[in-house]
């Protein structure tokens, strides 16, 4: 295990914190800069039709539009499912009658602390979006055979997306690994 020998704030920023980190692990003293994030919740929305509710939204960091699943940071104080159903409301106008938790990931380990919660989320009802001021969305409903074929030709990039729809594929077809 590391021993922290100093944590040094470096940026305060709106939506994450970057420290300079100084830790002793195996004899060895490492400096890494990290980014403190409060982490998220990402939801994979199945329709009552079976299809699933992706949206399509410009992301700058990556100077590109990028068909996701609804995602969002936590608020202070938040639980993470609480996150999750104030996400998909707010991003895609449905409520979802019931979630369930199909995991947690540390999205780059390397650098951030940010762990993003995914949940299916099923027994959609149709509500009222409001996205946020930034956010510029567009809807797309899809067939699961045409998620996975946009995954496989390079058309859905985005980490959790992909997660997300391994696992409920996973899950759907009932395979364990053992």
């Amino acid at each position: 295990m590391a021993e922290r020998i100093e944590s040094r704030r470096l940026y305060d920023g709106r939506l994450f914190k970057v420290v300079l980190e100084r830790f002793k692990i195996d004899g060895k003293v490492i400096s890494r800069e990290i980014v403190k994030h409060p982490g998220a919740a990402a939801i994979l929305p199945i329709l009552p039709d079976g299809r699933i509710l992706l949206i399509r939204q410009y992301r700058h960091a990556v100077g590109e539009t990028l068909v996701e699943i609804p995602a969002g940071t936590l608020e202070e104080g938040e639980e993470p499912e609480a996150c999750a159903y104030r996400e998909l409301e707010e991003e895609t106008g449905y409520r979802a009658g019931r979630l369930r938790r199909l995991a947690a990931l540390a999205l780059a380990p390397g650098y951030s602390s940010e762990i993003i919660h995914i949940y299916l989320a099923e027994d959609l009802e149709e509500a009222q979006p409001h996205p946020e001021e930034d956010e510029s969305i567009t809807l797309l409903r899809l067939g699961l055979v045409e998620v996975v074929e946009m995954i496989r030709r390079g058309e859905i990039r985005d980490a959790k997306t992909v997660a997300a729809v391994l696992l409920y594929l996973l899950e759907k077809n009932r395979l364990r690994i053992v």
